[in-house]
């Protein structure tokens, strides 16, 4: 079945519309006012409430203006900056308050350990280069940190745990394959081939036994 081009392209504009619809607004800054650049305040409120994980206005402005405190250069706002932020909130993806201000955090966090990697570069001597390397490091182990805290959360407070490699000795019981546990649930999923083998050497061990305790009987 052949598409023909007009069709190809009425398609192709349908999705860029799409796209469109659903692009995060920007930010217009002022020096005492933020405003959303949408042709429709209310839809772009909802979008950009949507993208930041704001459940009311008051938490849409109050995050807004807290990542535009932290995306300050100097001691001025800086608009890529805040575009920056505001897209890596949106690809996190946060589904309620808690998790909002948490990847404001992350965002923020990473933003400032990228500022002190450019002054360790930047540094021409030993009390700067210190300076910086301490609290880029201070930083790099808190955002880890909170991708942890996130990902706990989501999974409501359970760490995952895979156990790939096993080792048995004799008289043990083990599940075969990858084990997953979350908290106190443990979820096996055991490979058939290595599950026969087992079987098999089970059913050996059997038939030796048995023929220790015949021979036994015959002396």
């Amino acid at each position: 079945m052949s598409t023909s081009p007009n069709a190809t392209m009425t398609a192709a504009v349908t999705a860029n519309d799409r796209t469109a619809i659903a692009a995060t607004p920007k930010i217009k800054l002022s020096r005492r006012k933020i405003s959303i650049d949408h042709p429709d305040q209310e839809a772009g409120e909802r979008l950009l409430a949507d993208a930041l994980g704001a459940v009311d206005r008051d938490a849409l402005q109050g995050i807004l203006k807290q990542l535009v405190r932290a995306s300050t250069i100097g001691q001025n706002p800086d608009k890529a900056n805040l575009a920056f932020m505001i897209s890596m909130m949106k690809s996190i993806g946060p589904k309620d308050s808690i998790e909002a201000m948490l990847a404001a955090q992350m965002v923020s966090v990473h933003v400032t350990a990228m500022r002190c990697a450019y002054r360790l570069a930047c540094a021409d001597d030993i009390p700067r280069q210190d300076s910086a390397a301490r609290a880029l490091g201070r930083l790099m182990r808190v955002f880890p940190a909170q991708v942890e805290a996130l990902s706990r959360y989501r999974n409501n407070g359970e760490r995952a745990i895979t156990v790939q490699n096993l080792s048995v000795q004799d008289g043990g019981k083990a599940i075969v394959g990858n084990v997953t546990q979350h908290a106190r649930v443990i979820v096996g999923e055991p490979d058939p081939a290595d599950a026969a083998m087992l079987s098999a050497r089970d059913a050996s061990k059997r038939e030796h036994e048995q023929t220790e305790v015949q021979q036994g009987a015959a002396a």
